[in-house]
């Protein structure tokens, strides 16, 4: 049997497979570390001629050098503290986990820590820590970092023979082939992008750190003087604050028609895509500015970014902008409502597509949080064959 075959999969199936494969690599990962505690205690690296546990889990297992570290660590924790073993086996720890909450064991209850830490996201355990380990404030810094140097010419490569040979030194030339050249489509990659960081020190205190460009850093520098009289120390962290206030109270009204003086409903728009103020109001209370897709068993979609209004009955077919036909949804359940009710050849990136003759009807997208909970294309795509809601497809 073909182990990567899926296609004769239910979509039930294909989910139950999946989390069954996951559950199996966690125990597989348990073992393997109970089993580096025991090289090491054995000192088989050693014998197998590896100068270190790094060295034997990546010449002899054939890890990468990020998981050889992560196995390796986790095992040395495991070591003192042997319940991660059955954490881990059990699923409630990830090894990520294990490595941040690994300094932190011997200073309070191992086990009650663990069982707090279980089946959280690194960064839910990087909050918990900072409110059971707080660390100090870190001191504000601004600085410029100097470019790297400039890579020095390559070596031309001469064929020996006779009358070669050059002047005492070497020489330096560029060939052809050294020149930088424009990359084509196919190589042309995204150039590495600066990582921030926003870690948490203690409760309601973060660490931000990041670099920056010159424009940013001038207008880091005018803001805090256009602040300079609210803000006499113009103390960054401060500075920043105010700004993102009025940054987000902008695009709040922009998006929301958020106000603290609501305006009495106006004349009613002639245009069938207008939505009215107070109903983006209330849809954004309702939702509370999260995607409100819910699977069926009911849990929510955790997106709160790139959330758009949504009509839950088409425009197309008479339907208005009220606060029951709309919604809050991320970008890709919005694409996956239009598919589901289109065909994947409807979703044009803004709007939906219907056919020529406008006689093709959409059906109610799948189960939502709050009023709109049809079941949508359920029934359809239980074949897991992707060929959800084929009824009311429309070609573009």
């Amino acid at each position: 049997m073909d182990p990567f075959a899926v296609s004769h999969f239910s979509n039930v199936a294909l989910l139950q497979d999946a989390k069954a494969l996951v559950a199996l690599g966690r125990k597989t990962s348990a073992m393997l570390l109970s089993r580096l505690i025991e090289i090491e205690d054995r000192k088989l690296h050693l014998r197998s001629g590896h100068p270190s546990m790094h060295a034997f889990c990546v010449r002899e297992l054939h890890l990468s050098d990020g998981a050889a570290y992560k196995y390796i660590n986790a095992a040395r924790a495991a070591r003192r503290f042997p319940a991660i073993l059955v954490e881990v086996y059990e699923g409630r720890l990830h090894l990520r986990a294990v490595l941040m909450l690994a300094p932190h064991l011997p200073h309070g209850n191992a086990g009650e820590l663990m069982a707090a830490a279980a089946h959280k996201t690194a960064e839910e355990i990087q909050l918990l820590l900072a409110q059971r380990f707080p660390r100090p404030d870190v001191p504000e810094r601004l600085q410029s970092i100097p470019l790297p140097p400039p890579q020095p010419p390559i070596p031309a490569q001469w064929p020996a023979g006779p009358g070669r040979e050059l002047a005492p030194g070497q020489a330096f030339v560029t060939t052809p082939e050294q020149l930088p050249r424009k990359p084509t489509s196919e190589e042309r990659v995204d150039q590495p992008v600066s990582r921030s960081r926003l870690a948490p020190l203690a409760p309601d205190r973060f660490e931000l750190r990041l670099t920056v460009d010159g424009e940013t850093q001038d207008l880091l520098q005018r803001a805090r003087a256009f602040l300079s009289h609210q803000l006499p120390t113009r103390e960054i962290a401060a500075v920043l604050k105010n700004v993102l206030r009025f940054f987000v109270s902008h695009f709040e009204q922009r998006r929301y028609a958020a106000t603290g003086r609501p305006r009495a409903p106006q004349r009613a728009s002639t245009s069938s895509r207008h939505v009215p103020a107070s109903v983006k109001r209330a849809v954004r209370e309702r939702d509370g500015d999260q995607c409100a897709f819910a699977s069926e068993e009911g849990r929510r979609c955790s997106s709160r970014t790139r959330l758009e209004f949504d009509h839950i009955e088409p425009l197309s077919r008479g339907a208005v902008s009220t606060v029951e036909n709309l919604r809050l949804v991320c970008r890709a359940h919005n694409q996956w409502a239009a598919e589901c009710a289109f065909g994947p050849s409807s979703w044009s990136g803004s709007s939906w597509r219907k056919s020529a003759t406008g006689a093709a009807t959409r059906r109610r997208a799948p189960t939502l949080f709050g009023p709109p909970t049809a079941a949508g294309c359920r029934a359809s795509c239980a074949a897991g064959s992707g060929a959800c809601c084929a009824a009311s497809r429309v070609r573009r």
